[in-house]
């Protein structure tokens, strides 16, 4: 027996469900899509009459806002009211990594996924699908079931009530989000009840080919997202690690990366080497990893997996140092410049950005930053680096230490250092030979990402620190 969805409903109006949901409406417009979250704030911002307003910025995304929104698609604040009226509830809140108790430091966080459970089994009418889209835990399927089976026991003014739960991970790529999900590598389902599998099909059948459409167990479902993103995480801890390496043996990263890449076996994506990778994903879902190797007995994998991220925290270090001892061992009360503050470019997401252990790691040698980022606001900012946990417990304000640039030239005035932290392509078209003259001498460019070119540089006085690239240092003049 098929089922009939025609009302679906998202809790959590993130990063994750708003640009997800808009691509569900925008392709089923027979649907009615309803984005809920407790956030006033940020359901006010999703409803926003200017959409450069939006809570999330992607390409392509405020587009579809302005083609759906108020027609199949509608974001509130009203959580029972949409519960009551869906057919099929996504959970797609944030799941943190615990900061206390059992697991502390590498668990996540269930809190915001069991109260959306709670609130599904109070508020649900007749038959609801529930899936599972935030990045959880594996057996987190079973304690939502656990929930929705409780809340059932004795229901006698709604008997008729009852649950089924898929596991529907997102594969996004932050600043490709929408693109990934138009045109996905692939959609993987899991769950033990077929028709409500196929109920979610059915869905994604109206642009994706049914042969990208996975279907597995539960279990197997919730254990590939985490896979996924440790695969991913492990390859830049990797290329970042021969970055070092080439910066004393003479070798360029670029060049390596692109002869190990053109191997089918290897490929060539994520060989990129950076200051790191950051998002709310990698760093949580790898702790996670580690946590439930660790209770089932598997050490060993635990301690390979931990790894990858001990190499991304030394790369973040690593790039500090060498950067305080360029400028004479010292940046106490020097201006430094900040080039992007997001983790990677086309997004306005900070979360676990490179760029927060960096300007930490600066501020407390005592230099003043000032930074520029073309989607970042200076509050989201301000508020990250004051709310940083750096490994000394070490706290500070950050009102006389930091300060917003609105324009290169404001940036680069007065500055010993400019440090590009991310890959905005506006940061490619950069007359450097005009900023150079702003700057103290010597003035210093620290490029971590591989965006620039010193070959192109035209009566200008910097030097040039290239991410593993064993020529260091470039002087220009």
């Amino acid at each position: 027996m098929s089922v009939e969805v025609k009302t679906i409903c998202c809790i959590g109006a993130g990063y994750v469900g708003g640009p997800t949901m808009a691509v569900i409406a925008d392709k089923c417009k027979y649907l009615k899509v309803i984005v809920v979250d407790l956030n006033k704030v940020k359901i006010d911002s999703w409803n926003n009459a200017d959409l450069t307003k939006l809570p999330v910025y992607e390409p392509g995304l405020k587009d579809l806002i302005k083609r759906c929104r108020n027609k199949n698609l509608f974001f509130s604040t009203k959580i029972q009211e949409s519960i009551a009226e869906s057919d099929m509830v996504f959970i797609s809140v944030n799941t943190p990594t615990k900061q206390s108790g059992l697991g502390a430091g590498e668990a996540s966080n269930l809190k915001y996924i069991e109260s959306s459970a709670r609130s599904i089994a109070e508020y649900a009418v007749g038959h609801t699908i529930v899936v599972e889209k935030s990045t959880i835990p594996v057996k987190t399927a079973e304690v939502i079931k656990n929930i929705l089976i409780s809340s059932q026991k004795g229901l006698e003014k709604n008997p008729s009530k009852s649950f089924t739960v898929l596991s529907s991970p997102e594969f996004l790529a932050e600043g490709t989000a929408i693109d990934d999900l138009i045109n996905p590598s692939r959609v993987l389902i899991g769950g033990e009840s077929k028709t409500s599998i196929d109920a979610l099909v059915n869905i994604y059948k109206n642009w994706v080919s049914e042969e990208k459409i996975i279907k597995t167990n539960i279990w197997s479902s919730e254990l590939s997202k985490l896979t996924a993103n440790a695969f991913l995480a492990q390859r830049v801890s990797s290329i970042n690690s021969i970055s070092a390496l080439c910066e004393k043996t003479g070798a360029d990263i670029s060049e390596v990366a692109k002869a190990v890449g053109m191997d089918y076996r290897i490929g060539k994506h994520f060989l990129k080497s950076g200051p790191g990778f950051g998002g709310s994903c990698f760093k949580k879902d790898i702790l996670n990893l580690v946590y439930i190797c660790k209770l089932y007995g598997l050490n060993e994998v635990a301690n390979y997996w931990k790894e990858v991220l001990e190499i991304n925290n030394w790369q973040q270090n690593r790039l500090t140092n060498i950067i305080v001892k360029k400028l004479f061992g010292t940046v106490t009360n020097k201006k430094i410049g900040i080039l992007g503050f997001a983790f990677k470019a086309n997004t306005n997401d900070t979360r676990e950005s490179p760029a927060i252990n960096i300007c930490s790691n600066l501020l407390l040698e005592g230099a003043k930053l000032s930074i520029f980022d073309p989607k970042v606001k200076f509050q989201e900012i301000s508020d990250s680096l004051e709310n940083f946990n750096n490994p000394e417990n070490n706290s500070f304000k950050t009102n006389d230490s930091i300060s917003m640039a609105s324009s290169y030239e404001q940036l680069a005035n007065g500055s010993d250092a400019i440090i590009i932290l991310t890959e905005w392509d506006e940061f490619k078209a950069i007359e450097w030979s005009r900023i150079s003259k702003l700057m103290r001498k010597p003035s210093w460019i620290f490029d971590c990402r591989d965006i620039i070119d010193p070959n192109h540089f035209v009566e200008s006085d910097l030097n040039i620190w290239k991410l593993g690239c064993g020529s260091n240092i470039k002087i220009i003049k």
